[in-house]
């Protein structure tokens, strides 16, 4: 069974498709990318994940569950979300931050702490930093806190939207390569929005093309160069010759 599948999903606002019939699965261990301009519905398809946003017509499952018969405040603190502003709690440690759904879920404590402690240096964050506060921390440092968070509640899902964009290209780096290490050693199914086609091709297991609202096709990223639609074509123009395949 999938860990995340869309049926037929549509969504508009005011007679403007957003999105149009799009039909994807996500099964754990899986990152699926959403690749598209600006105006193509990839943030659009996450705020529906969550219920931030409800569909026009078709369904959308997690685990199983249409996700419109759950509670929307329970399905989101079943599911880790990063973005590119961090989201952080100012007034808050990080230890605090990182432990905001399990204490949101009613863990303990205790529970809580030694789930903090045991992500932190997992995520490359020593934990002379769990007593520090956001504004102290590097932004490198603060996307893995962000990252610690989404994790820390032992979601099945974890959904990025444009995460690492404003980070500058080495902790970018660090962040596609740790991105990568959470999707495998944690086993999660993650849906991962970026309009960066090196960035896609990098951290994609399978690509989403999206061009107006609409899902051109889904690839691997071996694939993606024989792809033969208009999305796909204008994003290999935007790389330099020396990065196509010969």
């Amino acid at each position: 069974m999938p860990s995340l599948s869309f049926q037929n999903v549509s969504y508009s606002v005011q007679q403007r498709q957003i999105l149009e019939k799009v039909s994807f699965a996500v099964n754990r261990g899986e990152a699926l990318v959403l690749l598209g301009s600006s105006g193509s519905g990839k943030t659009t398809a996450l705020r529906l994940i969550n219920r931030m946003l409800e569909p026009t017509s078709g369904t959308i499952y997690i685990d199983g569950e249409d996700i419109a018969k759950l509670d929307p405040i329970s399905l989101r603190r079943r599911i880790g979300y990063v973005i590119q502003e961090f989201g952080l709690l100012p007034h808050w440690t990080v230890r605090r931050n990182i432990g905001l759904v399990p204490e949101l879920l009613g863990w303990p404590e205790e529970r809580r702490s030694e789930r903090v402690d045991a992500l932190m240096p997992q995520l490359g964050l020593g934990l002379e930093l769990a007593e520090r506060y956001p504004h102290q921390l590097s932004g490198g440092q603060r996307q893995r806190v962000a990252v610690a968070r989404a994790l820390a509640a032992e979601p099945a899902l974890l959904l990025f939207d444009e995460p690492f964009g404003a980070l500058d290209p080495v902790t970018r780096h660090e962040m596609q390569q740790l991105f990568q290490n959470v999707v495998r050693s944690y086993h999660v199914a993650a849906v991962f929005v970026t309009h960066d086609l090196l960035e896609a091709l990098t951290l994609g297991t399978r690509i989403a093309i999206l061009g107006g609202g609409k899902l051109e096709t889904i690839v691997t990223p071996e694939e993606f160069w024989q792809v033969d639609t208009p999305v796909a074509r204008a994003f290999r123009e935007t790389l330099p010759l020396s990065l196509r395949p010969a």
